[in-house]
């Protein structure tokens, strides 16, 4: 059966994941070593020696992402992660800077390595150099590839793959997050900020809400419309063919409706996404693809619950999944 990955920002949400049928939880440090770096979220170190040992007193397993890109000037900060990590008892690091696969290789040779969506591997060559050089067992495949190409890859790799089956989307290939660093000075790859609460803004008006980060212009919403939080990726942007969302529809990715293609495409691991997000959403996104899974692996017919209220805008999508523009 395909492993169920849940994502924990907090240790409530550990536990919630857990208690809901999650084969294993990711979650990082409360600081800038991991790409969810918000006030209020991630975890100490005694947090995640807690939060390990209540996984495997529950047959779970804590996968700890610690996948931002060190500054030349502070990579102790990141060694630090992952020796504490290792001493904490984590089943998986998930790293995407070479130079800290490189630490862990040498430093925890039999600490086991996932490669992260942030490093964008995405076809077999480079998977392979992960592999071959860093002694990786998993990667975790950027939001860019259908399930055919998944397919492709998992027969040319000795490499497990896991992939993302519900939540927020990222423009092209993860890594390459340029368009906030720009509004706001932070990057969500190496500071693990995206669209920092700090730099955003609303004004109400006659005419509806204005949305802006870092200064610009992000959206403008109709006084009936749904404000969504906004993103540079998610903005929408005027051009000769009018207004329209050009990089990315505020939308959740939902491949509930792709689990048996994903099976057959020989993915080892479904990944949830939503660190920053709450205990509910944790609790009712898991115990769907729980149920899901279930049915799935035994053949038998489930009343699966809609998981459109947990949909950014009340709506979804398969995303690169179906490339719909090939």
């Amino acid at each position: 059966m395909m492993e169920l990955i849940c994502p924990a920002g907090t240790p409530a949400a550990l536990r919630s994941a857990i208690d809901a049928g999650a084969d294993a939880v990711y979650c990082g440090f409360n600081d800038e070593t991991n790409a969810r770096n918000f006030p209020g979220l991630n975890f100490s170190r005694d947090e995640l020696r807690k939060g390990i040992a209540f996984a495997h007193g529950r047959g779970a397993r804590i996968l700890v992402a610690i996948n931002t890109f060190p500054r030349a000037s502070s990579v102790a900060l990141w060694q630090r992660a992952v020796d504490d990590a290792v001493d904490a008892g984590a089943d998986a690091l998930i790293v995407a800077d070479i130079g800290l696969m490189d630490y862990v290789a040498r430093r925890h040779p039999n600490q086991r390595l996932h490669v992260s969506v942030q490093a964008a591997a995405a076809n077999p060559d480079a998977i392979a150099f992960y592999v071959e050089t860093f002694g990786a067992r998993r990667v975790v495949l950027p939001r860019v590839l259908s399930v055919s190409e998944i397919a492709e890859i998992a027969r040319e790799t000795t490499c497990e793959t896991e992939v993302f089956v519900f939540g927020g989307l990222c423009v092209m290939a993860e890594g390459r997050c340029s368009l906030s660093s720009y509004a706001t000075g932070k990057s969500p790859n190496m500071q693990g900020v995206c669209s920092p609460a700090s730099h955003v803004a609303y004004e109400e008006t006659a005419k509806g809400t204005t949305s802006r980060l870092g200064g610009f212009t992000i959206n403008r919403f109709a006084p009936q419309e749904a404000a969504g939080y906004p993103t540079l990726c998610k903005g929408r942007f005027s051009t000769a063919l009018g207004d329209g969302y050009i990089f990315e529809d505020p939308v959740s990715l939902d491949a509930t409706t792709l689990l048996g293609g994903l099976r057959s495409a020989g993915v080892a691991a479904l990944k949830i996404e939503g660190r920053q997000r709450g205990r509910a959403y944790i609790e009712s996104v898991v115990r769907h693809f729980r149920r899901a899974l279930d049915t799935l692996e035994d053949g038998s017919e489930a009343d699966i619950v809609s998981l459109k209220p947990f949909t950014e805008g009340q709506a979804s999508t398969l995303g690169a999944y179906r490339k719909t523009w090939r």
